[in-house]
């Protein structure tokens, strides 16, 4: 089935035809403050090819944020490590690994308003 230029798949993931295989953008949560983005490549690595890992740091403090992004050129691949790391410790935390959520480029960012 063809809608918008998106191929509905049984999968909750869609496919985009024209660039071929889409690639996922996997949110990874509760990571421990002294993770680094080389220890979260080498376990995402253990499920496929890793095209670039993002710890969310404060800019402020430089200090991690607990959390950060990896993406993988495979859908299928990003599958996989989900399935694989959500729920599994690392650095004595147990990681929550989904796929990643569109940002809300709504402006607001639930800080307090006067």
């Amino acid at each position: 089935m063809y809608i918008m230029g998106v191929i509905a798949t049984e999968a909750p993931y869609p496919r985009f035809i024209a660039s071929g295989e889409r690639k996922m953008n996997i949110y990874v949560g509760n990571l421990n403050w002294s993770t680094t983005e080389s220890d979260l490549q080498v376990a995402f690595e253990e499920y496929g090819q890793v095209s670039s890992v993002s710890i969310i740091k404060d800019k402020y403090t430089g200090q991690s944020r607990g959390f950060g992004f990896v993406e993988m050129p495979s859908d299928e691949e990003g599958r996989a490590a989900i399935e694989g790391l959500n729920g599994k410790e690392l650095d004595g935390r147990t990681l929550r690994v989904d796929m990643a959520r569109p940002r809300d480029d709504s402006g607001d960012r639930g800080g307090r308003r006067y």
